[in-house]
């Protein structure tokens, strides 16, 4: 959604970042963060899903281990869900209420694309979930990060082979990432109010030039007149 004035921001800000592996998001999230600090009074939360909180990150521990995978991809999303109760509870909401913007790695839309289109689960159960446990607590932006399936496990390969290890996902095939990819895309295409989508298949520079066009055209307001030096960070 776009907001038109300064008087028209909420309390907080909550933008997204989604796509499929190795697309970037984590990266573009410390660089958006950078540049919302320096350009405006807010205070910038970063996070992430499954995690954020203690329990949030437990329970992120197990699914990427490959707990849940012999009980299904429905026992995956509940679990998705119990770790974003908490992290909803505990610090997505506290820091909206505080003013704060908020930039997370991942939300309900990855379980509607890793766990429904990807992995089977009712698009109607999801969206019952969905309803449960995010209310009213929706992205005001979603950035998903495209890039061919291909291009993003190659990179998370290569973070396998520094030392981080293949996740219960990553590890999935090359037709499940095909999948994920069509997913988020479709997501897009039915909320192109609240969803844009970045190419993620370029320099990391270019995608950080790309997202933040993107925050000054959907949220002008959050960079309009509250930054701590417009004309100095206007570059």
């Amino acid at each position: 959604m776009t907001i038109d004035t300064p008087e028209a921001v909420p309390e907080g800000v909550f933008i997204t970042f989604e796509g499929g592996e190795g697309a970037g998001k984590s990266t573009q999230i410390l660089r958006l963060a950078a540049h919302l600090r320096a350009r405006t009074n807010r205070e910038v939360v970063t996070t992430r899903e499954p995690g954020g909180t203690p329990k949030a990150e437990t329970i992120r521990q197990a699914v990427l281990a490959g707990a849940a995978k012999p009980y299904g991809a429905f026992a995956e999303a509940l679990m998705f869900c119990a770790a974003r109760i908490d992290h909803l509870d505990h610090l997505i909401r506290p820091a909206l209420a505080r003013g704060a913007v908020v930039l997370c790695d991942r939300f309900s839309d990855s379980t509607r694309a890793y766990q429904g289109a990807a992995g089977g689960v009712d698009e109607a159960a999801l969206r019952d979930l969905d309803r449960v446990v995010v209310g009213e607590t929706r992205p005001h932006l979603t950035l998903i990060l495209d890039l061919p399936p291909e291009t993003g496990l190659a990179r998370a390969r290569q973070r396998a082979g520094d030392g981080e290890g293949v996740d219960r996902f990553e590890a999935e095939t090359l037709g499940f990432h095909q999948r994920l990819r069509a997913a988020f895309r479709a997501i897009a295409e039915a909320e192109p109010e609240r969803c844009a989508v970045i190419d993620a298949d370029a320099l990391p520079e270019a995608v950080e030039a790309a997202i933040r066009a993107v925050v000054a055209a959907r949220l002008p307001a959050l960079l309009s007149g509250t930054g701590k030096d417009a004309t100095e960070h206007a570059a």
